[in-house]
């Protein structure tokens, strides 16, 4: 490798964005890669914070798209990639109420197309898999078979260990305080730790995206974090929820699902807000267990084991932001996941590297998560 202080590609952001995309990059002969991450460790915020599912269910469809192709990756990861499974294909129960009942039967028959297995259950069948459902909450539900838990520490750190091993550099409590910026193309970063330089600054810094893409003069993407609230605790006594999917209901904008012996459940919020070490509000937590209350009444609980909050950062469409800046040539943006970083960032890396790598992408998703689409004309 090169003085440190030079490289082909700095990452800014240790989140799962960075850390595949770092995985990909090195896999495809890029090596001379430098991930620097704001806080002591890796995977700090949203990664570390999520639901760790994967869900093939999405009205958006990239967001489909790019959850479908990942997971492929998921289910048959590289041989000797991760030490175990990175999918456990417990299910996924996603409920509906109508309108919405009607039209999700009709755009379950087109997941097909996409490698997606999607089946469609009547209220009764719900609940035989369920029983603590209020049967006259919804009127039916779509049962993704093959999809379920992710283990996100597995996939993160697997992501890490393979780009060492190919010689990527790690480094840890390291922030970005200026965009280097010669001749109107990004040429590096400045940081608490000196100036390192390189052909490309990539900005994966999930939540602090927008700022980071503000200090290199780029193309001014809205780019917004909303808190998501999640709480755990016991199931009822008696009831063994272990073998239970994760249950999402649209209409209901709630999701639960087994937790360590006992349950978790969110009230699916998006509060926006500025970049910060989320922290759960009372408000979202009482939201939780109502809907609990409405959809599942014997699962409110009398107490919580604990409440944590994370961000879930959106562009205005909603979709990825993956490309070079159309403003700052050498900018590259790996940014706007949303709710689904994990569960797509094995295509969102591929993506990212084809366009670094090879300047271009075959994969039909890419145009549609350029940053060019922002542009001012």
């Amino acid at each position: 490798m090169r003085n440190a202080a030079s490289v082909d590609a700095i990452i800014v952001g240790g989140g799962i964005a960075g850390a595949s995309l770092a995985y990909f990059l090195t896999q495809r002969g890029m090596t001379d890669v430098m991930l620097l991450e704001r806080e002591p460790q890796p995977g700090y915020h949203s990664t570390g914070r999520s639901a760790a599912s994967l869900v093939e269910w999405d009205a958006i469809t990239t967001l489909h798209q790019l959850k479908a192709q990942s997971a492929r990756f998921f289910r048959n990861p590289p041989s000797g990639f991760s030490e175990a499974r990175l999918l456990d294909p417990t299910g996924i129960l996603v409920l509906f109420q109508e309108p919405m009942w009607t039209a999700a039967a009709q755009v379950a028959s087109t997941l097909a197309a996409y490698g997606t297995v999607a089946n469609l259950l009547s209220v009764s069948e719900v609940i035989e898999r369920i029983p603590v459902l209020a049967p006259e909450r919804f009127n039916g539900g779509v049962w993704l078979p093959e999809d379920g838990r992710i283990d996100v520490h597995g996939l993160l750190w697997s992501y890490l260990r393979h780009a060492a091993e190919h010689g990527a550099q790690r480094r840890c409590g390291v922030e970005v305080q200026r965009i280097l910026v010669e001749r109107g193309r990004c040429c590096g970063v400045a940081t608490n730790a000196g100036e390192f330089r390189a052909r490309w600054v990539i900005n994966a810094a999930g939540a602090w995206a927008g700022k980071i893409g503000a200090l290199a003069g780029a193309t001014p993407i809205p780019l917004t974090p909303h808190r998501r609230t999640i709480v755990t605790f016991d199931a009822p006594a008696g009831l063994d929820v272990r073998g239970w999917p994760l249950v999402h209901s649209e209409s209901h904008h709630l999701y639960f699902a087994p937790e360590s012996g006992g349950l978790l459940a969110s009230p699916m919020d998006e509060e926006p807000m500025e970049p910060c070490d989320a922290h759960p509000a009372e408000l979202m937590i009482a939201q939780a267990i109502d809907r609990l209350a409405i959809l599942a009444p014997p699962l409110v609980p009398k107490t919580l084991r604990r409440t944590w909050a994370g961000l879930r950062t959106f562009s205005p469409d909603r979709v990825h932001v993956v490309g070079e800046d159309p403003r700052v040539p050498g900018f590259f943006w790996l940014a706007g996941q949303g709710g689904c970083g994990i569960e797509t960032s094995p295509a969102v890396g591929q993506i990212a590297t084809d366009l670094l790598v090879d300047g271009r992408s075959d994969n039909p998703v890419a145009a549609a998560i350029a940053p060019a689409r922002f542009s001012v004309r």
